[in-house]
Order: structure tokens, then C-alpha cells, then sequence
């Protein structure tokens, strides 16, 4: 990994042009090849960025990223303060408390909660910015990505929404619809979700594990 914290302006032409004026921001390149442009805000939201596959051409004061699709991220550098390198080695990745991971198991099993004519792909879907938890096709024969959670919050649907946009960019799988399913749902999430084109699925585990509550009769 790469981090450069340098003054700099970035300007972004694909599906739409972007404008960031020039400030002192945080440059990040990695192994993967994607490149992100962080302020000293917004929590971990990049302010822009490219996702690989792309390639990163550099000349004096200016960065050029370009992905398959041909759109491209310029930033122009005036001043840099830092430059450094190290390799992180291979990560483990995330593991799932254990409710998580039994729920992910347990929808891969039980797809008839989605709709009908829903067949499985694969658990654990990779992508070049980590896995889907489900990756299906639905009745129609396209592809729906399911992000699965204990309790969901908007940091679920934008982790989702990251997912999609990738996923979208790959002509054999677009296009990729997506399901926000967890045990619970923040509004938030819910209305950020929805406006995404996201659906959004309460999962009830008892019932997905054959539980009765008590006091039910039948």
C-alpha cells in the first residue's frame, strides 16, 4: 500500500465529470490497483476514487487513472508532503460473529424468502473490494447481490451500494440488483436503501432455524 499526502486537485470524467479544488488530502494506492482521494473527513468515504481493474500512469505533478470502461481520474499535484510505501502482506479478511455467518448459511438454504424461482450462485461472491455474502439469480434469470446483517445501519447500505456499482460495471453480470437482509433495519438504512433501488428483507431467525416462539399455538 501507498499513502501520499499531497496538495492537490482532482477531476473525474466517465458517466459524469467531478471537480475537487485544490486542497491537502490523503492519497491512497493499493495492491489491487485501486486508488482513493480521502480528506481529513467524512469517516471512510473517499472523496473520490477508482476501482480495478485500472491503471495508474504518473508524470511530474500529475496522476492519470483509467479503468476498463475509460473513465478516467486526474490528479494534478502542486506540493507533496509524504510519500511512503509497505506491504501489508495478505489479509485474512473479515470473520463473521457467529449468528452472521448462520444466517448467511441459512438464506443460502432457504432462497423461497426472497420470491420464487430464486437459485444460488456461490456464498461468499468475491469481488476485487471483498465478498457478497450471496450471490443469486432470481425468476428472471438476473443476477441479485444479498449483503446479509444482524442489525443494519446505513454503513450496510452504503457497503452494498459499493458492491453494486462494481458488480454493474462487469457486462456479464449486469445488471445487478441488490438485497439488503438482516434481523433488523435501521429507518435510515432503510429509506437510503430504497432510494438506491435497494430491497430491503427482515429475517426472522427463530424461524429460519425452526424455532417456535413461545406461546404460538400452531
Amino acid at each position: 500500500m501507498r499513502l501520499v499526502i499531497a496538495r492537490c486537485s482532482v477531476d473525474y470524467d466517465g458517466r459524469l465529470t467531478a471537480h475537487l479544488p485544490a486542497a491537502l488530502r490523503l492519497l491512497i494506492v493499493k495492491a489491487d490497483g485501486s486508488v482513493l482521494v480521502h480528506s481529513d473527513g467524512g469517516s471512510y468515504k473517499p472523496l473520490n476514487w477508482m476501482s480495478p481493474p485500472c491503471r495508474l500512469t504518473e508524470q511530474p505533478g500529475r496522476w492519470t487513472v483509467t479503468n476498463k470502461a475509460g473513465e478516467t481520474l486526474t490528479i494534478t499535484i502542486s506540493e507533496t508532503l509524504s510519500d511512503t510505501s509497505a506491504d501489508l502482506g495478505v489479509d485474512p479478511g473479515l470473520v463473521k460473529d457467529g449468528v452472521e455467518s448462520h444466517l448467511q448459511e441459512l438464506l443460502a438454504e432457504q432462497l423461497h424468502l426472497l420470491g420464487e424461482g430464486y437459485r444460488l450462485i456461490r456464498r461468499e461472491y468475491p469481488t476485487p473490494i471483498g465478498p457478497v455474502d450471496i450471490m443469486c439469480r432470481d425468476a428472471d434469470g438476473e443476477h441479485v447481490a444479498i449483503e446479509l446483517k444482524r442489525h443494519a445501519g446505513i454503513d450496510a447500505t452504503e457497503q452494498l451500494t459499493r458492491y453494486l456499482e462494481l458488480l454493474n460495471r462487469d457486462p456479464l453480470l449486469a445488471p445487478v440488483k441488490g438485497v439488503l437482509a438482516a434481523q433488523t433495519i435501521k429507518l435510515q438504512a432503510r429509506t437510503l436503501a430504497e432510494d438506491r433501488g435497494i430491497r430491503c428483507l427482515v429475517l426472522d431467525y427463530d424461524a429460519m432455524r425452526g424455532i417456535e416462539r413461545e406461546g404460538t399455538l400452531f
